[in-house]
């Protein structure tokens, strides 16, 4: 069981380009290959965290665009900034890398992402 930490805007769904007044005005839109890999990762029961510069207010109909379009997750971080996110971890015993970083292009979705780089 892995965790996985991701992103919203441009990474699981289109960019909001309008901002947070587009949040509620347009509906979310998937990229390509996400609900597929999402689903193989809940199948595997790994845990789902999502990240996402959103306010706090747009809470309620972030929840409720990710449910429609299939989305699965385990917990939902609101309100933090995307100019750049930092992850620390130990590394294994056996000195081997317990954690990664999956760059993906914005609005790209995740079809052709070499995923065997983190063991996914």
């Amino acid at each position: 069981m892995k965790t996985i930490l991701c992103d919203i805007d441009g990474t699981i769904t289109k960019h909001m380009h309008a901002g947070h007044g587009g949040i509620y005005n347009e509906p979310h839109e998937v990229l390509p290959g996400v609900v597929e890999k999402f689903r193989e990762w809940e199948a595997r029961g790994d845990r789902i965290i999502l990240i996402t510069g959103r306010r706090e207010s747009v809470r309620e109909i972030t929840e409720s665009e990710l449910r429609r379009l299939g989305i699965p997750w385990d917990t939902l971080l609101m309100g933090h900034a995307d100019t750049g996110r930092i992850l620390i971890n130990d590394i294994g015993h056996r000195g081997q890398t317990k954690c990664h970083a999956i760059p993906v292009a914005r609005d790209g979705g995740f079809e052709g992402t070499n995923w065997s780089i983190c063991g996914l």
